[in-house]
Parts: structure tokens; C-alpha cells; sequence
């Protein structure tokens, strides 16, 4: 995990993004010439009511979708240019996702989901597992490697996941209602960890909730209604 690197400019840039769904013969318009820049180092709280297209929002700057106008420039990449096989192992290089459910697979052990992501990477078996250690430390679980997901408690699994998001030292971390269904406890335990990435490990982190609670821990927070973001709360 590289500490502290320096803040030294944009790393998001979301231009003039509009994104529409279609559904039958209705456009649904969801984001409407949305601006955004996030710098790097930046801890960001995405707020706004459901429906309101936070989701939607994080998918583009992840690359899992792609906006109808508009680009979504990331380290100065042009994310929504890219084939969909470039954008593939360009998300395997620079995002770590977040959950609010986990996603870990029950089968395997904290170690081998978190494992995952390198399987994908040019990465020798030893090196791996050496990055693997490295991240199950880094949130507190190195004594939890070979348990499955049954035998973790769900703020455990939050940190398995968030283990498995950041084995690849990626460029941003982008968190879904991370907290969303945990009890306060634990979700102050997940907030500590994400307030520790960023601050201590330098990492972006971009994080949709619907919490005050939550988004107070972050350096930022900025709130989406109606397609716009605005810096004021939802009235």
C-alpha cells in the first residue's frame, strides 16, 4: 500500500454527463449535465434520495456503465472511450469496489476472496499471497484468513470486502452504502478503516450512503437530486 501520496490535482472528472435509460418507448433522464472533480486524496460522501441516481453516478466513474453525453476522465483517462476490453483491465488496474452486501463468495476463505482480484494479474502464486497478507492486515483480519464467510461477523465480511477492494493498491476507491447493513458498531469500525485508508494510505475513496452519520466522516460531501449535484442538502 503506497502511504500518503501527495494530493496534486483533478484525479475525477466528470464532464457535462447526461445519462438516459430507456424503458419501451420512455426515456428515463436519470443524470442531466452533471459536472464533478473529485482531487486525488479526497474522502467524497455522494448524498441524495433513492432514485436519485447515486448508484448511477458511481457506475459511470467506475466504468461499469457508460454516460449517454458527456466523458468521465479518471487520472486524465478518458474512462467512456475505451473498449469494453480496455475498460475491463483498466478497471482491474485503478477501481476497488465496495459493497453494501459483501459479494464474498461463501465457498472460499477470507484469503482466497480477497485473492480474486490478482487472479487476474500477471502476479507469481508467492506474490499474491504476499499482497493478499498485506491487505487482510491493513483492515485488521490477519487472523481470520482461513475462515469462510459464514464463520465472520457482517462487519468482518465488510472488511473482507474491503480487503479485496484494495489487494491491487488501485487508483480509487469507489464504496456503495458500505455501511448500509451494518449495525452502528460495526459501521463505525468500517468508517475508522475508510477514514484510515484515506488519511494514512492516501487513497480517493468516492462513498454513496444515505447516512448524515457516515457522510460526516468524510472531507466532502456533496448531494445529487432531480440529475444535479449541489453542495447544500436536498430540501
Amino acid at each position: 500500500m503506497n502511504e500518503q501520496p501527495q494530493k496534486n490535482g483533478v484525479l475525477v472528472d466528470v464532464d457535462g454527463v447526461e445519462k438516459v435509460f430507456h424503458r419501451g418507448s420512455e426515456d428515463i433522464h436519470v443524470l442531466s449535465d452533471l459536472h464533478l472533480k473529485v482531487p486525488q486524496g479526497e474522502f467524497l460522501a455522494l448524498m441524495g434520495p433513492s432514485g436519485s441516481g447515486k448508484s448511477t453516478l458511481l457506475n459511470l466513474i467506475g466504468g461499469l456503465d457508460r454516460p449517454t453525453r458527456g466523458s468521465v476522465s479518471i487520472a486524465g483517462e478518458h474512462v467512456n472511450e475505451l473498449s469494453d476490453r480496455q475498460l475491463a483491465a483498466w478497471r482491474a488496474r485503478h477501481i476497488g469496489f465496495v459493497f453494501q452486501l459483501y459479494n464474498l463468495l461463501p465457498v472460499l476463505t477470507a484469503e482466497r476472496n480477497v485473492e480474486l482480484p490478482l487472479l487476474l494479474t500477471h502476479l507469481s502464486k508467492a506474490e499474491r499471497k504476499q499482497h493478499v497478507a498485506t491487505a487482510l492486515g491493513v483492515v485488521g483480519l490477519s487472523h481470520r484468513t482461513k475462515h469462510h464467510p459464514r464463520q465472520l461477523s457482517g462487519g468482518e465480511q465488510q472488511r473482507v470486502g474491503i480487503a479485496r477492494a484494495i489487494v491491487t493498491d488501485p487508483t480509487l476507491l469507489l464504496c456503495d452504502e458500505p455501511t448500509g447493513d451494518l449495525d452502528r458498531k460495526a459501521g463505525d469500525e468500517i468508517l475508522d478503516l475508510l477514514q484510515a485508508l484515506n488519511r494514512q494510505h492516501g487513497k480517493t475513496i468516492i462513498m454513496v450512503t444515505h447516512d448524515p452519520h457516515a457522510s460526516a466522516r468524510a472531507g466532502r460531501t456533496v448531494y445529487l437530486n432531480k440529475g444535479q449535484l449541489s453542495d447544500e442538502p436536498v430540501k
